[in-house]
């Protein structure tokens, strides 16, 4: 979901006006997902190296995070479950903050009864930290090491192979995300920023899935 600092650049607004901005585009394509019957969406929200940017930015970040995780309502509505990947809590390394980590397990336990579509945020994450765990796991085992056992070991072996990786903001290149499970993906770029996003983009998107490019 690039883009929300450019974003807020391009009209003169600070960084944190961008972020909320991206809040409210990811509601919207939450709802439209839904709508659209897509099995599951999965976001990366704030990634292990996002911890570095300027303290008010990254507080401003986990506040938007909270109202994310405190959707409930429209979520049930929309008969959409939530789920969660990143460091595990207790591992070492982690930093996600107690507050988040409470509003996280809500937010799982109050929609985990619904059937829909399943919304994965990718918080406190990164693909190759996800590799490495799931190798030191492999490793232990007495089994040999397959690409079924990876996939068994990664933070959320449900989380199916990807159909379609969407970049915004004119970004052409593959970041720290689910690098294990887009293998075979389609790639769909756009110039727009995340928080210009729209229901018409994620259609294009889709539509990539069953296409011959």
């Amino acid at each position: 979901m690039d883009g929300n600092g450019r974003w807020a650049r391009r009209r003169g607004l600070p960084r944190t006006d961008g972020h909320t901005a991206g809040e409210e585009t990811l509601a919207t394509i939450v709802r439209a997902a839904a709508e659209r019957n897509v099995g599951w969406l999965t976001v990366f929200g704030f990634s292990t190296e996002n911890w570095v940017r300027p303290r008010t930015e990254v507080r401003h970040i986990l506040s938007l995070h909270k109202k994310l995780f405190g959707r409930i309502t429209e979520l049930n509505d929309k008969n959409a479950s939530i789920r969660w990947i990143g460091r595990p809590f207790d591992e070492p390394g982690a930093l996600t903050p107690v507050f988040i980590q409470k509003a996280i397990k809500k937010a799982i336990a109050d929609t985990a009864g619904n059937s829909g579509l399943v919304v994965t945020v990718a918080f406190d994450y990164g693909s190759r930290a996800e590799l490495v765990r799931a190798s030191q796991i492999a490793l232990r085992s007495a089994e040999a090491i397959t690409p079924d056992l990876l996939s068994a070991n990664m933070y959320d072996p449900s989380v199916p192979p990807v159909d379609v990786v969407v970049r915004t903001s004119g970004e052409a290149r593959i970041s720290n995300f689910l690098l294990w499970q887009i293998a075979g993906a389609k790639v769909y770029f756009t110039e727009r920023t995340w928080p210009d996003f729209n229901a018409s983009e994620l259609d294009a998107a889709i539509a990539l899935v069953n296409s011959n490019i």
